[in-house]
């Protein structure tokens, strides 16, 4: 619902002025007087969703002003009531004639003509593209690209950071390696002398010694020949090759969930969000947040991540990856808002899809190639089963880690936070849905029933019982459920909870009524009598 907005004539007259210097458009029209038909030549001007008109483009202040938010602006055909042979009428015809209409009712449309037809069209957009609505969606996208924009920020950072230790172990190895470099010249200096007394020797002496190194050498490449074939049948280096294998696979499934939520958000979610600010929307504001929830961002943030595995990918066979979980497990929280939403928005979804127009639409957009024949509640699932699909890889991963691998004890706590991080996520699925369940059995209950507002009652299962009526054995008269006054069997609905035993009859119209006496049964102070005998 639009609020009311209230100008006095001090704000009248400000905008006014700014209309005059910064209006989007400025110029004369010919504006019909609603009282006498007449048309008046006007000077006008627009600014944001205001549209003011002057007696004269030097005037100070406005004879009038229209609002035009909601309105709708088109252009119309010449009027038909003029001779076709006067002179006047004909350059009536070369007139551009187009209307405003507004959406309040009562409100009388502005109808409106200039001479260029070019300079009308100018005016129709205009007046289109003045609605302060649509000033809120797009800074609604540009505080999207912000908060992109600052986490790529806050890991460029991080990167910085990391690099900055990089360059200052860099510099720690140098000076070590200066320090070697000095005590080799040191010893290449005594040897000197040594190396002087070798020219002088005999010549088959260095033949022999130039035999010696050769073996020597030969001996040397042969035995590293095999230390490289004993390492490539080792079980270390089949481990090494299996975990890179594993690391490969991370990437192309991380590869392939970007390319997901690329499609959710590109071919569902920004269509819809057009679709819902148009004039006749098939859907709302407020059923799409609910329907997509944070899946933009959970994009924007699996897009760092994405190019954060490639880096490491390209520095292959080094291949350092806890410093990226370590960025990524911080943000991984906005996975419990939508996890905890899930089953919400494909209520929601469902209840939209009752609209023929919302549903014709969204058909067109799962026919798009990119979606290769899956709906779009498909693609709301797939974040649902990311964060076990790390889990899952982290484990494989850390199975083919060696214990004393400088990675061990991070992956090791990447895993303990995503099955934390799981856990938590699986335990408010449970109890929301559980809530829900509910709530859904308490509509259906005409008298209500408020037991059932208790969030620490759990629902166990319902269905059909036939009560039986009570029977006399000797002395002891055992009472069955429900009314004591019970003379032949019936069918009720029964449900079941963890406290509480509900016992209800269905009306002929299919609505369910409480027992009046014996409809609520506390489990607390009942005993259960298993009965063999069926006579």
């Amino acid at each position: 619902m639009q609020k009311s907005v209230r100008y006095n004539e001090g704000h009248a007259l400000y905008l006014a002025l700014l209309a005059r210097k910064e209006g989007t458009k400025r110029g004369y029209l010919s504006k019909k007087t609603a009282e006498t038909n007449r048309w008046h030549e006007k000077w006008f001007a627009l600014y944001q969703n205001v549209l003011f008109y002057f007696e004269g483009e030097q005037s100070a202040r406005p004879a009038g002003m229209y609002m035009l938010e909601g309105c709708n602006c088109e252009r119309v055909p010449a009027p038909k009531g003029c001779a076709a042979g006067s002179a006047k009428d004909a350059a009536l015809d070369k007139q551009h004639y187009f209307t405003v209409l507004f959406g309040h009712e009562g409100q009388k449309p502005l109808e409106l003509r200039c001479e260029d037809e070019v300079d009308g069209d100018e005016w129709v957009e205009a007046i289109h593209q003045a609605s302060y609505s649509d000033i809120l969606i797009e800074r609604e996208v540009l505080m999207q690209k912000y908060i992109h924009l600052v986490q790529i920020v806050e890991t460029e950072k991080i990167a910085a950071n990391q690099l900055r230790h990089q360059l200052e172990d860099q510099d720690t190895e140098i000076e070590r390696l200066k320090s070697e470099i000095i005590a080799l010249n040191k010893t290449k200096e005594r040897m000197r002398p040594y190396q002087g007394n070798q020219e002088d020797e005999d010549p088959d002496i260095k033949k022999i010694k130039k035999v010696q190194s050769f073996m020597r050498g030969w001996l040397c490449r042969r035995k590293w020949k095999t230390i490289v074939q004993d390492y490539i049948c080792s079980p270390h280096a089949e481990s090494m090759r299996k975990r890179n294998q594993i690391v490969f696979n991370m990437v192309e499934a991380e590869s392939e969930y970007v390319h997901q939520l690329y499609v959710l958000v590109n071919c569902f979610l920004r269509p819809l969000r057009m679709a819902a600010s148009s004039k006749k929307p098939p859907i709302s504001h407020d059923d799409v947040s609910s329907i997509f929830l944070n899946s933009e961002t959970i994009m924007f943030l699996h897009e760092i991540f994405h190019q954060g595995l490639k880096a490491r990918i390209a520095n292959w066979p080094t291949l350092i990856l806890a410093d990226l979980f370590d960025i990524l497990l911080p943000m991984l929280n906005i996975y419990q808002e939508f996890v905890r939403n899930h089953q919400y928005s494909l209520q929601v979804l469902a209840n939209c899809k009752q609209n023929r127009d919302f549903d014709k639409l969204l058909k067109q957009y799962e026919a798009n190639p990119a979606c290769e024949g899956r709906m779009l509640e498909t693609f709301l699932t797939y974040p649902m089963f990311q964060i076990p699909r790390y889990i899952i890889t982290l484990h494989e991963l850390l199975a083919h880690t060696p214990h004393e691998h400088v990675e061990r004890k991070s992956l090791e706590f990447a895993k303990s936070k995503l099955e934390e991080l799981s856990r938590v996520m699986h335990d408010e699925v449970s109890d929301t849905e559980n809530i829900r369940k509910n709530l859904a059995i308490e509509r259906t209950i005409v008298e209500g029933c408020d037991i059932l507002l208790d969030t620490s009652q759990t629902f166990i299962r319902q269905g059909s019982l036939i009560q039986v009526p009570s029977v006399e054995r000797g002395k002891l008269s055992k009472v069955r459920l429900g009314s004591l006054s019970l003379k032949k069997e019936g069918e009720r609905q029964c449900f079941l909870f963890t406290k509480h035993f509900l016992i209800c009859t269905r009306s002929s119209g299919g609505k369910l009524h409480l027992l009046k006496t014996g409809g609520v049964l506390s489990l607390i102070e009942c005993t259960l009598i298993e009965e063999t005998d069926t006579s």
